[in-house]
């Protein structure tokens, strides 16, 4: 018992020992807060692809960044809510519908940033860049992570009865004075810049699965919205937490580490759900 009680002790005590360990945890948990946050809306509107899209649309902002010594959140934020723009126009102006504009559009961007990072005099880490490298935030990045995830938070909170009212019955929003068109471009730049917030603790490839997974596993897990969002931060600061603490003790990558926890939250939430489970609709349809 006391040999058990060592180890766990020392799971959580020896990483936080070290500064870039603190560092990566806090990032970890605020970028895992945020996304948590919006993935509840994000799951209701369907708009999985839509994350994808700017996850993988923000690359040739980072390689810009990169190559004029600017903060790599302000690459990326202009070439993600760029992108969302351009997917709005290509689907109102043409017979393009929106997945195949999301489709057109990413991987374009995606493509434009592999040139230009080729065609750098020094080129970036691609590797860093994809699948992220949170150890070695500094303090700086730390700090921009905060900001970004205070303002997203801060604006999620001042509009959430709106949003959610969007979210559930646009048209009776529009009948209750609200804009669903404001609001939609509100959750699109709130979307581009939380994947900006993700970018630096996942990189750009696994972005997509903290905007994705703590909304459906919490969705598996509950009817109601506010336990919803409670549900899907509690499972992302949780899993950022584990994370960051099992890649340590491993040495295995941060990033990827994080998001394989939150699936398997997401696994656990599947089998074990209450009314969703696929091992209770048998016995759920024999009773009926």
């Amino acid at each position: 018992m006391n040999e058990t009680l060592t180890a766990l002790t020392d799971f959580f005590a020896l990483p936080l020992q070290s500064p870039r360990i603190q560092r990566a945890l806090l990032t970890a948990v605020a970028a895992g807060l945020v996304c948590a946050v919006l993935s509840c809306w994000i799951t209701l509107m369907g708009w999985s692809l839509m994350a994808d899209a700017i996850s993988h649309a923000v690359l040739p902002g980072v390689v810009l960044s990169y190559m004029f010594g600017l903060p790599i959140t302000l690459g990326a934020l202009i070439f993600g809510t760029g992108s969302v723009a351009l997917i709005g126009t290509v689907n109102r102006t043409s017979r393009i519908k929106e997945d195949a504009a999301i489709g057109v559009v990413f991987t374009t961007m995606f493509a434009l940033g592999l040139v230009l990072n080729s065609r750098m005099p020094t080129r970036t880490d691609l590797e860093d860049i994809l699948f992220g490298n949170i150890l070695d935030v500094s303090n700086t990045d730390t700090a921009q992570v905060l900001t970004l995830t205070a303002l997203a938070l801060t604006l999620l909170w001042y509009k959430h009865r709106d949003l959610t009212l969007y979210a559930f019955d646009p048209v009776h929003a529009h009948t209750l004075g609200l804009h669903p068109r404001r609001l939609e471009a509100l959750l699109l730049g709130l979307l581009a810049l939380t994947v900006v917030v993700a970018l630096q603790a996942v990189g750009i490839i696994l972005v997509v699965a903290m905007v994705i997974i703590p909304g459906t596993t919490a969705r598996l897990l509950t009817d109601r919205f506010e336990t919803m969002l409670a549900l899907a931060s509690a499972i992302a600061t949780t899993a950022a937490l584990l994370g960051v603490l099992t890649s340590f003790h491993l040495n295995t990558p941060t990033g990827a580490t994080i998001v394989l926890t939150q699936s398997g939250a997401f696994t656990l939430a599947y089998l074990l759900s209450p009314r969703h489970s696929p091992l209770t609709r048998p016995r759920q349809r024999t009773r009926t």
